[in-house]
């Protein structure tokens, strides 16, 4: 039998049964963002705001080309700030599986939160394994849901790790991000190619430096 607990941000729901494959399986079903707690987004606002700022920058917007521009402004930053309602599945650690499990170079893009240009690279996550294992399109799907808001390299960074320490319990978790950022390679100091590293360490990773190190070197990160 299988059971599944289904979480979200209001209700902690029991177990139900029902699959007949015989096998004593527990799925959890985290949903960090019920649809419930996200935003309305205002298109039409949106967009009478972005006409309105590209104005104020003494853009013109009455030649073909910038007439809908204000409109396509407002649909891809709605597009950018909507993260996917994310369910969080793991599986019973039946081998009893204590290695390093890690997603390497998962890409993200997401906008900085001072400038409002976008920052993007990729991430690295991993994890100790404990009683319970992830699904692995899981740990790329975390980066995504995370991405999708203004941010920072640095506390996105944090908000993975603590996530995975929080709804999974592992005996440690890592997350590294590299980024390029263009609020400071197209514009202040213009240093193109410049890459931004961060790291959190938690649990074992944080306690143990040769766990450390294998992570860093399975990422193919310097330590």
């Amino acid at each position: 039998m299988t059971s599944e607990l289904t979480l979200d941000a209001h209700d902690l729901l029991g177990p139900s049964r029902g699959e007949p494959d015989g096998r004593a399986a527990l799925r959890l079903h985290d949903r960090l963002e019920p649809d419930s707690l996200r935003p309305a987004v205002d298109l039409a606002a949106a967009e009478r705001a972005a006409g309105d700022f590209l104005a104020a920058l003494g853009v013109p917007l009455d030649r073909e080309g910038l007439d809908e521009t204000p409109a396509r402004m407002a649909r891809a930053y709605a597009e950018l700030f909507a993260p996917t309602p994310l369910r969080l599945t793991t599986f019973p650690n039946d081998e009893g599986y204590d290695e390093l499990v890690l997603a390497r170079s998962i890409p993200f893009r997401t906008v900085c939160e001072h400038h409002l240009l976008p920052f993007s690279g990729i991430a690295h996550v991993g994890y100790l394994p404990g009683e319970r294992i992830l699904g692995l399109s899981k740990l790329a799907r975390l980066v995504e849901y995370f991405a999708a808001r203004p941010q920072t390299q640095e506390r996105l960074t944090k908000q993975i790790a603590d996530c995975l320490v929080e709804r999974l319990a592992p005996r440690g978790a890592g997350v590294v991000l590299e980024a390029e950022h263009t609020c400071m390679t197209l514009r202040g100091v213009r240093a193109v190619g410049a890459t931004t590293v961060t790291s959190a360490m938690l649990g074992t990773l944080r306690a143990d430096a040769r766990s450390r190190n294998e992570f860093f070197a399975l990422a193919g990160v310097p330590a």
